[in-house]
């Protein structure tokens, strides 16, 4: 497979070249940057010296697509709907890393506060919930915090067992992007853990998305963000509410059964941590059923950048070409 990257300076169009570079089926062809054209990948990805020694160039749409048999685009929010219809009408694959294509166009608009300039739609690219992805030419790769929530709580939505689910996710720095803030700066994020849009994060809109649509008639859904001083990694605390008394023997049955052929799905025994996932495209599940209450907590641990973003997005792009979808993302976590 010829690979095309467009928006490859960042944290995610490193880690897809990182991940790319690992595939026995791929070849990367065309990584494009309009402010780095010409300059050496490995100048900006110093992790990817003698691995890629290719340039960053300044392309069109077209262009990269006639190099190519897929393109990941990982550009900003707004921008991948200006490039993406190019490309789907060149007729090669199309999986979109930004959040233009994972919603409905109403829902987009309200949520982002932007006029969507090509509201066509496209699978929503979570593997474990969606079993078309192999049939598509073009698939929207979800956002980090949605993958480890929807996960957490999919298997009870699908049940219709859930009353309630509230969502306390804490993801490392990583997923601020590559841009600084005041928020990333050292002597703020140190030592220190922070809270942010408390009710009002767009991310919930995708969660909202997939598990009403495994259980439409669920409407009580609240997620809060934190970032903390970690480089990688999303940990996800999900107080999920049912509508009956459930052991834990029902519910280890209950998640153990959905997730069954999952292979990047691993249910343990005991709390999941960041540090057994991190590097990986494993998404590790605990849980605890609180005894004489209705509330299961659940936890899910993935990495932001590779479960979260590329590692998906490669997962994606191995099921439209009818690979095992563990091609090339079969690995352990970093450790320790």
């Amino acid at each position: 497979m010829d690979i095309g990257i467009i928006g490859g300076s960042g944290y995610t169009g490193g880690e897809l070249m990182r991940l790319l570079s690992q595939h026995p089926l791929a070849t990367i062809k065309a990584v494009t940057s309009r402010n780095k054209k010409g300059q050496k990948i490995s100048d900006t990805h110093a992790h990817l010296r003698k691995i890629i020694d290719s340039e960053f160039e300044d392309l069109s749409p077209e262009e990269v697509a006639s190099r190519c048999d897929v393109v990941f685009t990982a550009v900003p929010h707004g921008t991948a709907m200006q490039v993406v219809p190019a490309l789907i009408d060149s007729g090669i694959k199309v999986i979109d890393m930004s959040a233009d294509y994972r919603l409905r166009t109403d829902v987009f608009e309200k949520t982002y506060k932007l006029k969507h300039i090509d509201p066509r739609e496209a699978v929503y690219g979570l593997a474990e919930l969606h079993q078309d992805i192999p049939q598509q030419q073009f698939i929207a790769n979800p956002g980090c915090y949605p993958t480890g929530a929807s996960l957490a709580a999919a298997p009870l939505a699908s049940a219709g067992l859930i009353e309630r689910a509230v969502f306390d996710s804490k993801s490392g720095i990583s997923g601020a992007g590559v841009s600084p803030s005041e928020v990333s700066h050292y002597p703020n994020m140190a030592e220190n853990i922070q809270a942010y849009k408390l009710t009002t994060h767009r991310h919930r809109a995708e969660i909202v998305q997939e598990l009403t649509r495994l259980d439409g008639s669920l409407d009580s859904i609240s997620f809060t963000p934190h970032v903390i001083p970690s480089v990688r990694g999303i940990l996800t605390t999900a107080h999920i509410f049912v509508k009956k008394e459930l052991s834990r023997e029902d519910v280890s049955a209950i998640y153990s059964d959905f997730y069954k052929d999952k292979p990047f799905i691993r249910l343990i025994k005991g709390i999941p941590m960041l540090g057994n996932v991190r590097g990986s495209n494993f998404c590790d599940i605990g849980f605890e059923v609180e005894k004489d209450s209705h509330r299961i907590v659940v936890i899910s641990a993935i990495d932001n950048l590779v479960k979260g973003a590329s590692g998906q997005a490669i997962q994606n792009m191995n099921l439209m070409f009818g690979l095992p979808e563990t091609t090339g993302l079969w690995s352990p976590g970093f450790a320790p």
